[in-house]
């Protein structure tokens, strides 16, 4: 490519560091870049260096891709196999903790589920093809030659960040489309718009460790709400002396809320009224009500104890009792999690609850502005529920003609009433990028085998930051399995090539590209590395690059909030259904990892299996059990699983856990338990247009048989007659060792 000369301003856009202000301003990069500079013969970084000693293991550090929080990880390599995954101390959203999600990465790696080879549709049916034959079929029906129209044409993919982000955004720009649907079925969304529009900023840094109290509404920080592992390291400092209060607001307890000094259980959907409550008494007893506008406090005096209490069924004296500790104890944090956001008017509940911070002072002192990001192109691609909905429409609408899936799986994910696997015959090409044959990919026309994280390269940003902003590095750890297999980096670089030569023919593959990419940094993010490559091996050491983000205050404006009258008793639907996330099988991806199959919910302690909450005093109306299998019916379709019957659990409200009912994805997820999200009604939130996770509402039928749960734990006092483990009441703790 000798010759083919870019001026700056689109090598620093092809490279993913533009529109970086005044930080490139003076950078060493020259005016004109040749691509041929800094050719060099490639040898695999994977080849055995000197210094391994047969039997010894070596620490690589990688980004962990379980989920979209992007932690840092160590692997620990042994003569070329990757045997253990560890937390990069180095990393400053994780700090060397990992949780049990990272850890099974490894499984993911070594699954024997994986699709080695491509797979093409023919007769109906898939079967596999040579590379040949795909790189073929992609350039006949993607590729130029297709005369494909732009805007029929789109990528669905799960949250993407870093140059994967840059070439995404390349590849739709070289095909002429904007249709990029980014799907998360966990996804703080609506929360993020409320706080783009009160602070100015979409997810602030959240200073957890400040606070002296933390009243969370259904924010499950310990669990799956946005980066778990780093909140929980938060947390730890927070319950150092002196001992911070956490209590915790929600329907249905989550890890957070076993976590809790008080847990208070609220009927589904009212979290907004008890948050205008406990306003409407900071503010009677002298909280500070300067940036509240009249007309909302208006709003707020008109949820005085009684109708607050009658309406959440909180009882008053604790209503007030959670009052006096957020004025006891400053600075506190207020937190909207997904039972206040998963409503038809979710944007108004969550701007109710984060009010509480304006009033509370919280401001700048446990909620930080986070900055700005200096390479935008690098930012997070987050997902939503309101891209399924988009697309589905889409497919329905016959809108698409090609489509490629990648890090999601939306027929999975897609609630009954959409018919999204009968709506994706409407689109002529469909490419899996997969690593496992899910849902999605087995009504694809084209599957290509992706290479797991443990293999590929990539640089990513996380979109909740720490307090120091970091981008994350992925390197592989071994050699791949299956030869052929792709990463993401490398299949759009595939695709620019077909497209635009000129500018992407230069790099032989990813790993060239990012190589040339971390080389035209600014001097200013090399430190004391005397040159491009020990920058280059010192950033892989390390596993991250430290970047600095452009602070800006908060703005912190009190939004004007509009609360409907709760909608009354449903004699056809009594319960509301709440299908809650695990730290675990998440959504649903990680159903096909046995260690996770295994690992017992935090709460119930079942393992391998679905199963529904219900309140003692619900299970006794109906005359349900432990065990009893029940049928759980919405306006949209049915479900059945065995009953689980405890306290932690509002009695209006039944509880289903997302992630088992797959129909395919392997020997270890397929078959097993249900899926709660096929029932759903079609309520979205009237503010984002968000798919609402909590606005169904259910009837549940006995159906007179019965299934064993597994419970690791429960009532297991004994082994083969020994007293190896013991138990003992909560009331005879209290009395002995409690007292």
């Amino acid at each position: 490519m000798s010759g083919n000369d870019l001026n700056r301003r689109d090598f620093l856009k092809i490279m993913g560091w533009s529109a970086a202000g005044v930080t490139l301003a003076g950078c060493d990069v020259a005016s004109t870049v040749t691509l041929e500079e800094g050719k060099e013969t490639v040898v695999s970084y994977l080849s055995p260096e000197e210094y391994v000693i047969p039997g010894v293991g070596v620490w690589y550090a990688s980004t962990c891709m379980q989920c979209a929080a992007y932690c840092g990880i160590h692997g620990r390599v042994r003569e070329g196999r990757t045997l253990k995954l560890e937390g990069n101390p180095d990393s400053p959203l994780n700090v060397g903790k990992l949780c049990q999600m990272g850890q099974s990465g490894v499984q993911a790696h070594y699954n024997p589920d994986r699709i080695t080879k491509p797979l093409a549709r023919k007769d109906g049916k898939l079967a596999e093809i040579s590379w040949d034959e795909a790189f073929k079929l992609l350039e006949q029906k993607a590729g130029p030659a297709a005369n494909l129209a732009g805007e029929r044409f789109a990528w669905v993919t799960g949250t993407v960040s870093g140059h994967q982000a840059v070439l995404l955004a390349s590849h739709l720009e070289a095909v002429g489309s904007k249709n990029h649907f980014v799907h998360e079925t966990i996804a703080p969304s609506v929360a993020q718009a409320v706080q783009q529009d009160m602070l100015g900023e979409a997810l602030p840094r959240l200073a957890l460790d400040k606070a002296k109290l933390i009243l969370s509404f259904g924010a499950d920080f310990l669990g799956t709400w946005v980066s778990p592992t780093h909140f929980a390291t938060q947390y730890a400092k927070f319950r150092a002396a002196p001992r911070g209060i956490l209590i915790q607001v929600e329907p249905k307890m989550t890890l957070t809320g076993g976590n809790a000094d008080l847990w208070v259980p609220i009927r589904p959907g009212t979290e907004g009224v008890l948050a205008l409550g406990l306003a409407n008494l900071l503010l009677q007893q002298g909280a500070d009500a300067t940036g509240i506008p009249e007309g909302l406090r208006n709003t707020i005096s008109a949820y005085d104890l009684a109708k607050v209490s009658d309406i959440t069924s909180v009882p008053g004296a604790r209503i007030e009792r959670i009052a006096a500790l957020l004025k006891q104890h400053a600075p506190s944090l207020v937190l909207a999690g997904a039972p206040v956001e998963g409503h038809v008017h979710g944007y108004e509940a969550t701007a109710a609850v984060l009010l509480l911070n304006i009033i509370l002072g919280n401001i700048d002192q446990t909620i930080v502005a986070n900055g700005e990001f200096p390479f935008p192109q690098l930012v997070a691609k987050s997902g939503n529920r309101r891209s399924l909905l988009a697309f589905a429409e889409a497919a329905q609408n016959k809108a698409l003609d090609v489509v490629f899936f990648h890090g999601v799986n939306p027929v999975y994910t897609a609630p009954a009433y959409l018919k999204l696997d009968e709506q994706l015959q409407n689109i002529p090409f469909k490419v899996a990028f997969t690593q496992f044959p899910d849902e999605t990919a087995m009504l694809a026309d084209l599957v290509i085998p992706a290479s797991s994280s443990i293999e590929d390269w990539g640089t990513h940003v996380a979109a909740y930051q720490a307090e120091q902003g970091a981008i994350s590095v992925q390197q592989p750890l071994m050699e791949r399995l299956y030869p052929g297999s792709l990463g993401l980096g490398d299949l759009l670089l595939t695709l620019l090539k077909t497209r635009q030569a000129d500018k992407y023919g230069a790099w032989a593959d990813y790993y060239a590209y990012l190589r040339n990419a971390m080389a035209a940094l600014p001097a200013d993010y090399k430190g004391d590395a005397p040159n491009d490559e020990e920058f280059w091996n010192q950033t892989l050491q390390k596993g991250l690059l430290k970047v600095t983000s452009q602070t800006k205050p908060l703005k912190a404006a009190a939004l004007e909030v509009s609360l409907p009258e709760p909608a009354g008793a449903n004699a056809d639907y009594p319960l509301h259904l709440v299908p809650y996330a695990q730290l675990g099988l998440w959504d649903g991806r990680h159903a096909n990892l046995p260690w996770i199959q295994e690992a017992p919910d935090q709460i119930s302690k079942v393992v391998w299996d679905s199963w529904a909450e219900l309140h003692p005093t619900t299970a006794a109306k109906l005359g349900i059990q432990t065990g009893d299998i029940v049928e759980i019916t919405s306006e949209n379709g049915t479900i059945r699983a065995a009953a689980f019957v405890f306290k932690g659990i509002h009695p209006e409200a039944i509880a289903v856990p997302m992630g088992q009912g797959h129909q395919e994805y392997g020997r270890y997820a397929k078959g097993v338990g249900v899926n709660p999200l096929k029932i759903l009604n079609p309520v979205v939130d009237a503010k984002t247009g968000e798919l609402a996770l909590y606005g169904t509402r259910v009837k549940i039928a006995h159906t007179g048989q019965k299934h064993q749960l597994v419970l690791e734990g429960h009532g297991n006092t004994s082994q083969l007659g020994r007293k190896l483990s013991s138990t003992v009441s909560a009331e005879q703790f209290r009395n002995t060792e409690g007292a």
